[in-house]
């Protein structure tokens, strides 16, 4: 029978019933009796005994909440990923835009092991997990310094705190990005200074920072969009002359590098997400900030934890986002994989290219343009499709079952949220030319080759074969 915990059990049967979505996730169980195999398995016997008079306990605990947690499970086995990813799992269709049960799936038995034993010790924040993590992406990144935190958009957050940002001071920023770049810096009363992109790689285009800075400036915030890393060595160059920081928002680019130097250990600091589509996504939001300047690296730890050193003294206004050791346990068993994944995302870019060239498809699609100084990889493969033509060709797209989604229809200057921030509307052309063009398709390492064929085969219908094909420049 299943004893009610006593009240300071109460947090390992939430982390338990974790497990249990998890179990549901991975096995995309199907009837009451996978429920009932679950309940007698090894991770329920902390609450488990002989007896009668507790089996209306059970059979209210059923109900109650393993029934929603399975069709929580059952809904999840399908689509792969939830939230901003939608679109990303495309449930039912040949080939999905993404599909994170595949990457998770080789992982599970090693991952399950290591939630269990967090479970038991009882440690959920912290712990060997979180400083093998933030050791490991330290090396990776070639940082000094890596500190996890509760999301990418904290890691954001806490760069800007870090740097003591102040209201009115400003941030030279991309437009076309995810809106986490710009909602932490207007979340501390900060200015976003919006700057175009380079219409070959949709990163900032370097050559108009001068223009752009001003004695309000305190920081450049690269952002290395799709997994290619901006023109560090220009971005740089700008920053020391005036005096800036620079932070780098590496969220898509976790194992990119420019001219040999690895993304989020460029700038003052850097910021990077493992939601679960990134290619080192985990089971959730968590993220890390990295940096090379001892203060600021204790100025971010501090932060991260209600600004509180030592226990219940407040030295700041800190925040509470500090990474779990279960997302720290995922993401230390795919890191080994990272490269891999790398690879494979590059493999499958590198056949797009190949079969779009082969088919001369018209000037109206563009392929990604891959800068030779660049390690890329290709977060999304992000195509152009001029004239107007691109939602009619998503639209045709999904009619046959091809996952692909648009980052981002709506640049940042136009969202609703920041209509107060002053914007010259002509002095972003390229940002709303990517905004009207951009497609991303299913690119993800664990693509067949089958389906990656049938999402070129159904491009190339639907665009139309013509004599010439272009590469971005």
């Amino acid at each position: 029978m299943f004893i009610p915990p006593r009240h300071g059990d109460l947090m390992i049967v939430d982390h338990f019933l974790i497990i249990f979505i998890a179990q549901c996730m991975s096995r995309s169980l199907a009837s009451q009796g996978d429920i009932d195999a679950l309940f007698k398995g090894a991770y329920f016997l902390p609450f488990a005994t002989e007896g009668e008079s507790g089996q209306g306990n059970v059979r209210r605990f059923r109900k109650r909440i393993t029934r929603p947690l399975l069709k929580f499970a059952r809904r999840q086995a399908v689509s792969g990923t939830s939230n901003q990813a939608s679109a990303n799992s495309n449930p039912g269709c040949p080939v999905p835009l993404m599909d994170v049960n595949r990457g998770n799936e080789p992982h599970l038995a090693t991952i399950m092991e290591k939630l269990e034993q967090i479970c038991r010790s009882g440690q959920f924040i912290g712990g060997p997990h979180c400083k093998e993590l933030e050791s490991s992406l330290a090396e990776l990144c070639q940082a000094k310094f890596a500190i996890g935190c509760a999301s990418g958009s904290d890691a954001l957050l806490l760069a800007l705190m870090a740097i003591d940002l102040q209201p009115g001071d400003e941030i030279i920023v991309p437009s076309f990005t995810f809106f986490a770049s710009v909602s932490a810096i207007t979340r501390l009363g900060g200015t976003p200074v919006f700057i175009d992109i380079e219409p070959a790689t949709f990163n900032m285009n370097a050559r108009l920072l001068r223009g752009l800075i001003t004695s309000r400036t305190r920081a450049i915030m690269p952002v290395h969009l799709f997994g290619q890393c901006c023109d560090m060595d220009a971005i740089r160059s700008i920053a020391v002359e005036f005096g800036l920081h620079v932070i780098e928002d590496a969220a898509q680019a976790i194992g990119a590098s420019f001219n040999g130097e690895m993304a989020g250990g460029m700038g003052s600091l850097g910021c990077i997400s493992f939601y679960p589509t990134k290619n080192l996504g985990g089971f959730g939001d968590a993220g890390l900030v990295t940096c090379n300047d001892p203060v600021l690296a204790d100025r971010v730890r501090l932060l991260a934890n209600h600004g509180m050193q030592p226990r219940y003294y407040h030295q700041a206004i800190g925040i509470n986002s500090r990474l779990d050791a279960m997302q720290a346990a995922v993401l230390c068993t795919k890191l080994p994989s990272l490269r891999l994944y790398a690879a494979a995302r590059e493999r499958n870019a590198r056949t797009y290219e190949q079969e779009l060239r082969a088919a001369g498809l018209a000037e109206s699609i563009v392929t990604p343009f891959s800068d030779s100084r660049c390690e890329h990889v290709w977060n999304q493969f992000t195509v152009r499709i001029s004239g107007g033509r691109r939602d009619a060709v998503r639209a045709a797209l999904s009619a046959r079952g091809v996952g692909s989604e648009v980052y981002y229809p709506v640049p940042m200057h136009q969202q609703k949220c920041f209509s107060h921030i002053a914007c010259d509307p002509d002095s972003l052309p390229e940002t709303e030319r990517a905004a009207a063009e951009v497609l991303s398709l299913p690119i993800f390492p664990e693509l067949t080759r089958q389906e990656l064929k049938l999402a070129v085969t159904h491009l190339i219908e639907i665009v139309g074969s013509e004599k010439s094909f272009r590469r971005a420049a």
